[in-house]
């Protein structure tokens, strides 16, 4: 009777729950808001905006490239909304002032600012310079930050908003071979959720997204450094990963509903919450465990693993079969030129 009685008032809960997160989702509708994506003109920015588009919002994209931005405008001015592509060097804080203020004299306001602009460095540390910590910490730290800073006071004027920063997995649990793209995450979740308890009074609502892989296509743009070939095969793999990785669609619906909740965190992909508890319960087992990882993962190489290189330059050593899901989202999303800021 005790169990029936338990399982019931479970159920109860459950319903309850489900339909105040129906509620607080539908109370921020994105018709008529204006979307604000840096790194907007491919991978996971572009699919984000095509969502929003979906939904009758304006879109705001951020990008370095002007031949990306015009084929993403292109993809974009179909599925509903303005679309507003701006070329914008987010390394550059006055480029980042500028766009800014265009977009507001466009749109006379921002509703939503998600910081999605990303880049990838893979390779062991030997092969890392300071320079790719300092770029690192410029794009995935800095170019939010300022973006913010631009865009808070604004929105105290419209009465709030809402922000998203889309961390990552090596933002919560370091990984071996991506050291500056970790460091600068890390810095990036401590911000977003600083900022989350202090803009709350204002009425503007901060989302730290944690993803796991996800499989944008963005694997061909990451940078790679040490035996090129072997560090790109493995990272493809994990990108193109069923069990690992999610679909860029379905990350981005994820990611805009959690957005108009007001949602603090989302992480996406069960292995990436897994990594996050196990982190947290065993950080020191964690910690061997990424150790062991790290051996299985390819050595330094001589001076010619200094070099950067895209993966898009480099030998497929991986079976076409493991990585059949990402690269079909390389093409769907926009990720065919190479580029090194851009996700």
């Amino acid at each position: 009777m005790t169990l029936r009685v338990l399982l019931f008032s479970g159920a109860i809960l459950l319903v309850i729950w489900l339909i105040a997160r129906f509620i607080r989702t539908a109370r921020y509708p994105l018709h008529d808001k204006v979307v604000l994506i840096t790194g907007g003109s491919r991978g996971l920015g572009l699919v984000l905006a095509r969502h929003v588009c979906a939904r009758g919002g304006n879109v705001a994209i951020l990008a370095r490239d002007p031949d990306e931005l015009v084929r993403a405008k292109s993809d974009l001015v179909p599925g509903g909304g303005k679309v507003l592509a701006v070329e914008c060097d987010l390394l550059d804080a006055g480029q980042i002032q500028l766009a800014v203020r265009k977009i507001i004299d466009r749109f006379a306001r921002i509703d939503v600012l998600i910081n999605n602009a990303g880049i990838i460095e893979v390779g062991p540390i030997e092969h890392m310079t300071p320079g790719d910590f300092e770029r690192a910490m410029r794009l995935h730290f800095w170019a939010p930050f300022e973006l913010i800073s631009q865009i808070v006071p604004e929105m105290r004027i419209w009465g709030g908003g809402r922000i998203v920063n889309i961390s990552s997995i090596g933002g919560k649990v370091a990984v071996p071979h991506m050291a500056p793209y970790s460091a600068s995450k890390f810095a990036l979740t401590g911000l977003s959720d600083a900022l989350r308890a202090e803009l709350a009074r204002d009425n503007i609502y901060v989302t730290t997204v944690t993803p796991g892989m996800m499989r944008t296509g963005s694997h061909v743009n990451a940078r790679f450094r040490g035996k090129h070939d072997s560090e790109f095969a493995w990272f493809a793999a994990s990108a193109g990963a069923p069990l690992l990785s999610i679909n860029a669609d379905r990350a981005a619906r994820k990611i805009l509903a959690a957005c108009r909740r007001g949602q603090p965190s989302l992480t996406l992909t069960f292995a990436a919450r897994l990594q996050i508890v196990a982190n947290a319960l065993f950080p020191n087992l964690t910690g061997y465990a990424m150790q062991l990882v790290n051996r299985f993962l390819p050595e330094s190489s001589p001076s010619e693993g200094n070099r950067s290189r895209a993966g898009s330059q480099l030998r497929r050593l991986t079976p076409q079969w493991l990585t059949r899901r990402a690269d079909r989202a390389t093409r769907k999303n926009n990720e065919d030129v190479t580029s090194s800021v851009d996700r």
